[in-house]
C-alpha cells in the first residue's frame, strides 16, 4: 500500500514512503458528495444571484462570482475523483493535471477574497451606512471582481512550468513529496497575502457588524440572533476549510528551509490530503451560508417555487396582491373627490 518515493531537498537525499493507497475511499466519497450538493446548489444560486445583479443588487455582484469560481472548481472533480480511486495515478496528460492544478489554486483564493469582499461590503453596508448612501455602484463591484480574477491567475501561472511529478513509471499530480526554493518561497506568501491578512479581515469586519447589529434598537431578538448565527458561521466555515491546508503549506515550507534530514512521510501526506478535502467542501457550502442566508434571494427562491408549483396564495404572492389592491383603493378614493 506504500509507494517509496525519493525526495531531493538541498541536495540531500531523502527516502520517503507515501502512502497512496491510504485515503483512496474516503477522499473519493468526499469529492462526490461534494459534487452531488455543490453543483445544483451553486446552479441554483447562480441564476438567483444574477436575478439580483440585474436589480443593481452591489453584494450580488460578488456572490455570482463566487458561485462561478465554485461551479468552474466542480467540474474538476470528477478527475481528482478518478485519480484519487486509483491510487494516485494520474491517467490524462500532462496539461490537464496543469489546469486542473491552476483551477483548484486559483479557485481556493478567489474564494477567499471574494469572502473578503462579501464581508466587507456587509460591513460597509451595516455599519457605515449613511456615508456610503448612493456610493456603492455595482461597477464598483465588477472591477473588483475583475481585478481579483486577474490578478490571482497572473500569481498562480507558474503552475504550468512545474513539474507536476512521477515516481517509478507512474503519473502523479503535484504530490506534497516535491518541494523546492521556489514552492517553499510561494507557500510562505500563500500562507500570509492568502490566508492570514484575509482572516484578519474576516474578523474584523464581522465583529464590527455584529456589535452594531447588538447595538441597534430596531431589530428584534430574533433578528439579532439570525446575525450572531450568520457571523459565527461565516468565520467558522472559514477556519475548518482553509486553516489546516494553509498550516500545512506553511510546516512544509519550513521544513524546507530547515533542511531537516528525515520526514515523516505520514505526518506529512496525512493532513495535507485531509486539508485538501476540507478545503473542497467550502464549495458546496458556499451558496447555503451565503447566498440563502440572503433575505431578497430567499424571497426569489420562494416565489420561483410557487410558481412552478402553480401556487398563487404564497406570501410572496400575496403581498404582491395586498400592494395592487391598496393601489387600486387609492385611485378609487382620488376619483369620488
Amino acid at each position: 500500500t506504500h509507494e517509496r518515493t525519493v525526495i531531493m531537498k538541498n541536495e540531500v537525499w531523502i527516502s520517503c514512503e507515501l502512502p497512496y493507497q491510504k485515503d483512496r475511499l474516503p477522499l473519493t466519497l468526499l469529492y462526490s458528495t461534494v459534487m452531488v450538493v455543490g453543483l445544483p446548489a451553486n446552479l441554483l444560486t447562480l441564476f438567483l444571484n444574477w436575478l439580483q445583479v440585474r436589480r443593481k443588487n452591489v453584494l450580488a455582484v460578488y456572490l455570482l462570482g463566487l458561485s462561478l469560481c465554485d461551479l468552474t472548481y466542480l467540474g474538476t472533480l470528477p478527475m481528482w475523483a478518478d485519480y484519487v480511486s486509483r491510487g494516485h495515478i494520474w491517467q490524462w496528460s500532462s496539461f490537464a493535471c496543469k489546469v486542473t492544478g491552476f483551477i483548484f489554486f486559483t479557485n481556493m483564493y478567489i474564494s477567499i477574497f471574494l469572502l473578503c469582499c462579501i464581508s466587507y461590503d456587509r460591513y460597509v453596508a451595516v455599519v457605515h451606512s449613511l456615508e456610503v448612501r448612493g456610493l456603492r455602484h455595482r461597477r464598483h463591484a465588477l472591477l473588483v471582481l475583475v481585478v481579483i480574477v486577474f490578478v490571482v491567475a497572473i500569481v498562480h501561472t507558474p503552475v504550468f512550468i512545474m513539474k507536476e511529478g512521477a515516481g517509478d513509471g507512474l503519473k502523479r499530480c503535484f504530490e506534497p513529496s516535491q518541494s523546492s526554493a521556489m514552492v517553499a518561497g510561494f507557500n510562505y506568501a500563500r500562507f500570509i497575502l492568502g490566508f492570514l491578512l484575509p482572516l484578519l479581515l474576516l474578523v474584523l469586519t464581522n465583529h464590527r457588524v455584529l456589535a452594531s447589529v447588538q447595538r441597534s434598537t430596531g431589530l428584534q431578538g430574533k433578528q439579532k440572533r439570525r446575525v450572531r448565527l450568520l457571523v459565527v458561521a461565516v468565520v467558522l466555515l472559514f477556519l475548518v476549510c482553509f486553516t489546516p491546508y494553509h498550516l500545512i503549506l506553511l510546516a512544509r515550507a519550513i521544513t524546507f528551509h530547515l533542511s531537516l534530514d528525515s520526514i515523516d512521510c505520514d505526518f506529512m501526506y496525512t493532513p495535507y490530503t485531509i486539508s485538501l478535502g476540507l478545503s473542497t467542501v467550502n464549495s458546496a457550502v458556499n451558496p447555503i451560508l451565503y447566498v440563502l442566508a440572503s433575505k431578497n434571494i430567499r424571497k426569489d427562491l420562494w416565489r420561483g417555487l410557487a410558481q412552478l408549483c402553480g401556487q398563487d396564495n404564497t406570501p410572496a404572492s400575496l403581498t404582491h396582491h395586498s400592494f395592487h389592491v391598496k393601489k387600486k383603493k387609492k385611485k378609487v378614493t382620488k376619483n369620488r373627490k
